[in-house]
C-alpha cells in the first residue's frame, strides 16, 4: 500500500487500532508529510512527555475517565513518535520495543510465567526488584541508589533512594523527628553565618530528612506537599475575596492584616469540617 492508499484508507476509518497510530506518524514524519513534525528530534520533545504524563496524572487524581482516554493517547503518541524517530535512523523499531516490553513482563513474572510460588504481593515485588537487579547487574546497593533517574521530581527521587538504602535507616519515627531537630539547628547555624552554599547545602539536608519521616510514617510526599499546596490555594482565594469584599487591594495590605483575616477564615474551615 503506498502512502496515497494509506492515507486513504486512515480517513475512511471511524475506529482505529495502535498499528493505525504508527501509520499515521509514519505519514506525518514521511517526505510529503508535516514539516514540524519531520523536524522534530528526542530532545526538541523531551519536555512533551513529561506534560502528558502528569496529564494523565491529572486525569487519574480528579477520576475523569474521558479526559484519561484522551491523555492516555496523548502519552501513546509519545512513545510511537520517539519510536519513529529511532526506527528512521535504522536503530530500532516498534517490533523491537514491543519485543522488549513483553520479554521482560515475562521474565519479571516467574510467579506466572514460570514455576516459582509466591504469596503475597510483597513477595511479587520482591522477586521484580532482585530480577531487575540481576538484569541490570546492579550488585550494590550503591549501585541500585544511582540507578533512581535523577530526572525524576525531587522529593520523588529521595523517597525512593532513601527506600532502596533500607538498611541505612532510622528505627522510627521518634530518631527522625530527633534528626529533624539537628538538620534546623545546622541550617540556622549557616544562614547566621551567611553563607548561601551552607544555606542550601543545609536545607537540602532538612529536606532529604522530611522524606525520611515521611517513609516512617507512610506519607508519600509528593502527595503530601501537592495537598498542602492545594490547601494553600483554597485559603489563599478564601483571603483575597474577604479583602476584595472590604474593597481593599490585597498587594496594600500588611502581613499582620492579612494574618488576621487567614486565621479567621481557618477557624472558619476547621469548624465546616467539624459540621460535615
Amino acid at each position: 500500500m503506498n502512502r496515497e492508499e494509506k492515507i486513504a484508507a486512515l480517513k475512511a476509518k471511524t475506529n482505529y487500532e495502535f498499528e493505525d497510530l504508527v501509520d499515521v506518524v509514519e505519514i506525518l514524519r514521511a517526505p510529503g508529510g508535516c514539516p514540524w513534525d519531520m523536524e522534530q528530534d528526542h530532545k526538541s520533545i523531551r519536555d512533551d512527555i513529561i506534560e502528558e504524563t502528569y496529564e494523565v496524572i491529572e486525569a487519574i487524581d480528579t477520576e475523569n475517565p474521558t479526559l484519561l482516554c484522551e491523555e492516555l493517547g496523548d502519552v501513546m503518541l509519545q512513545a510511537v513518535f520517539h519510536t519513529s524517530i529511532e526506527n528512521q535512523a535504522g536503530r530500532f523499531g516498534m517490533g523491537d520495543v514491543m519485543t522488549g516490553i513483553c520479554t521482560k513482563l515475562i521474565h519479571r513474572h516467574p510467579h506466572v510465567f514460570g514455576e516459582i510460588s509466591v504469596d503475597s504481593s510483597a513477595q511479587v515485588l520482591e522477586n521484580w526488584e532482585k530480577i531487575k537487579s540481576d538484569e541490570k547487574e546492579r550488585v550494590t546497593v550503591t549501585d541500585k541508589l544511582r540507578a533512581v533517574p535523577p530526572q525524576l521530581p525531587a522529593l520523588m527521587r529521595a523517597a525512593k533512594v532513601g527506600k532502596k538504602a533500607k538498611c541505612f535507616d532510622f528505627a522510627n519515627s521518634d530518631e527522625v523527628f530527633v534528626k529533624l531537630d539537628e538538620e534546623t539547628a545546622e541550617l540556622r547555624e549557616a544562614v547566621a553565618g551567611g553563607d548561601a552554599d551552607a544555606i542550601e547545602e543545609e536545607m537540602g539536608d532538612l529536606l532529604l530528612t522530611v522524606t525520611s519521616l515521611c517513609r516512617k510514617l507512610g506519607v508519600k510526599p509528593e502527595n503530601a506537599l501537592n495537598r498542602a499546596t492545594d490547601k494553600f490555594i483554597d485559603r489563599f482565594e478564601q483571603v483575597e475575596n474577604a479583602v476584595i469584599e472590604k474593597g481593599l487591594d490585597i498587594n496594600s495590605l500588611k502581613m499582620p492584616e492579612l494574618d488576621a483575616i487567614w486565621d479567621e477564615n481557618k477557624k472558619k474551615s476547621e469548624k465546616n469540617a467539624k459540621k460535615i
